[in-house]
């Protein structure tokens, strides 16, 4: 049972504050709770940038990858990225007004396509055939998203069985087993290119990378949140000169347009790669229900299963629907419980306000165009930070884990074993099934699948778990 809030509570509705803003650990003076003050434009507009910069790149990160993997041209990368802002933009919008009791955390709670998807939907494009690629992969995600809804209710009490030795397992295994994507945009992106590979694609990654990290030594504030934005900007400035910088897409985009309705074909439902999404599915409820714990402490208004259950319905309803205009999984995106942790801003209405703006991004494809003006080995340069950082959040988790025991040394082994196979060797399991190569290709499908199954052999089947994670009531 949820503890309740510190300071006064409210009715979860609006309530504005001055302009003079109060102590971060005092009630505002109209006597509501932080999450739901309504701030003045001059500090709403500036944090819902903040979160902005902090989303932006993840977000257009899984329609960038797997455009490019199911070999898209400039037109359908445009309205892939647009579709991912625009499903972004409406799940956060959900999660943070709510829809009565029914969805919706009502927390400063970011959701958008995760990266935790990526390695899955790239295994299903290779084992598909041409032209059913991406059909394949929203079948599969709509099945997810039916999954979320169902088992969300209950998840709370499924959360012993995803402890921080196996979540951070996953989250490690993300960030390792993506890292060839950007090293492949680092060489120019097209393998079949004559120039793949070549020195002024090495070289601009390399100054991509040294200005992101010289922002990130020498920048403060603000500057420093928006480092990688920054990198990816002045790169591609820096590209124009030579001619590494392609503008097709930016003129042939329309200024504004909805995404159409299944314009990458009708949803193809395979039950190998529905099976795979699925497992990936429970890593990413896993991940949203942590971060609502996590941010719930942070506005102090802990989180109980209620609400749990009201955000995992969000993440479901976007998975559900994201397919039918372009969308991907959806998740919790913790970059932005960092921001909150670090500006102590917790209103909710500034990342309602940023979900608008993700909105605003995706109904204006000539704004997402902008993304694909980005030539791949500034990508790659930048992606290495990022996908390196999704690697590291992984290795904290699994810091606290309780890697003192023996037995959680040898499941961390082993699923990091399992989860690295389809890297070190891609054509390991050349000789299984189709729906095996689908479930076991992916690093991160088969070093969870490890991970959850050796858990339940060393701290549930005939012993109590020695690192329980609290069942949560739930509606």
């Amino acid at each position: 049972m949820a503890l309740p809030a510190k300071g006064p509570a409210s009715a979860e509705g609006p309530c504005s504050t001055p302009s003079t803003p109060a102590p971060s650990s005092a009630p505002s003076a109209a006597g509501c709770h932080p999450v739901d003050e309504k701030l003045p434009a001059s500090r709403l507009v500036p944090a819902a940038l903040q979160h902005i910069a902090a989303m932006y790149a993840g977000v257009v990160t899984p329609p960038l990858i797997i455009g490019q993997a199911v070999g898209l041209d400039a037109a359908g990368m445009t309205r892939l990225i647009a579709a991912s802002l625009l499903i972004a933009g409406c799940a956060t919008i959900l999660q943070t007004i709510g829809l009565g009791g029914f969805a919706g955390n009502r927390l400063p709670f970011v959701n958008a396509a995760s990266s935790a998807g990526i390695a899955p939907m790239l295994a299903i494009a290779e084992t598909s055939a041409k032209g059913h690629q991406l059909p394949a992969i929203y079948g599969a995600v709509m099945v997810a998203g039916v999954f979320c809804l169902a088992v969300g209710p209950f998840f709370g009490r499924l959360l012993r069985f995803f402890p921080p030795l196996v979540t951070g397992v996953v989250i490690t295994l993300i960030g390792v087993t993506l890292m060839p994507v950007p090293v492949g945009w680092a060489q120019g992106g097209d393998k079949n290119a004559a120039d793949f590979g070549a020195m002024k694609h090495l070289a601009l990654a390399a100054f991509t990378l040294v200005v992101i990290l010289l922002f990130q030594r020498f920048g403060k504030g603000f500057v420093k949140q928006i480092a990688l934005l920054l990198g990816l900007f002045i790169g591609t400035l820096a590209a124009i000169p030579f001619g590494m910088a392609d503008f097709t897409a930016l003129r042939e985009a329309p200024v504004a347009a909805l995404p159409s309705p299944f314009a990458f074909g009708t949803p193809e439902f395979q039950p190998a790669a529905i099976l795979s999404l699925c497992i990936v599915m429970l890593v990413l409820m896993t991940e949203s229900s942590t971060g609502m714990l996590a941010l719930g402490e942070i506005c102090e208004r802990r989180s109980d299963g209620r609400t749990i259950t009201r955000g995992l319905r969000t993440d479901g309803i976007a998975t559900l629907i994201g397919p039918v205009f372009g969308g991907f999984p959806t998740s919790a995106f913790a970059q932005n419980v960092g921001v909150v942790s670090l500006t102590r801003v917790r209103s909710r209405y500034v990342v309602a306000v940023a979900g608008g703006a993700l909105l605003v991004l995706g109904a204006f494809p000539v704004l997402g165009a902008v993304v694909s003006l980005v030539p791949m080995p500034v990508l790659g340069g930048a992606g290495i930070v990022l996908f390196g950082s999704i690697a590291v959040s992984g290795i904290r988790t699994l810091s606290e884990a309780g890697l003192d025991d023996s037995s959680n040394i040898i499941l961390v082994a082993v699923a990091l074993g399992a989860g690295i196979i389809p890297l070190a060797a891609p054509t390991f399991y050349a000789g299984f099934p189709a729906w095996a190569q689908t479930v076991l290709g992916s690093g991160i499908s088969a070093g969870a699948l490890v991970a959850v199954l050796l858990n339940l052999f060393f701290h549930h089947l005939g012993t109590r778990s020695r690192h329980p994670a609290p069942a949560l009531k739930s509606s």
